[in-house]
């Protein structure tokens, strides 16, 4: 199993705006090979953002590289950017592979 996760700093009065791009996004995981799930998950609350992070499981690192080499990839992520920013900084990835 092979855990993808992006972490993301979200500027505090942007959080309803990003929510609702990933509400309204089309991911097209389910046609992957590979793809077990998917949360989106908020957390704790700092001065100057909200922390979120995306969190996908896979069945294998391989299958999670082949969905970043995919036309699928490129179709989810080809959504027009926000007019504002709304990260501070850039998102982490963070990827783990299950020992236990």
């Amino acid at each position: 199993m092979f855990i993808a996760m992006n972490r993301f700093k979200v500027v505090k009065d942007a959080t309803a705006e990003f929510e609702e791009i990933w509400r309204g996004r089309d991911s097209h995981l389910d046609e992957m090979a590979g793809f077990v799930e998917f949360h989106l998950l908020r957390g704790p609350e700092q001065e100057d953002h909200i922390l979120y992070a995306s969190h996908t499981v896979w069945r294998s690192r391989a299958d999670f590289e082949a969905w970043t080499r995919s036309e699928q990839f490129r179709k989810a992520h080809s959504r027009a950017p926000s007019t504002r920013p709304l990260y501070v900084g850039h998102p982490q990835f963070e990827g783990f592979e299950r020992i236990l």
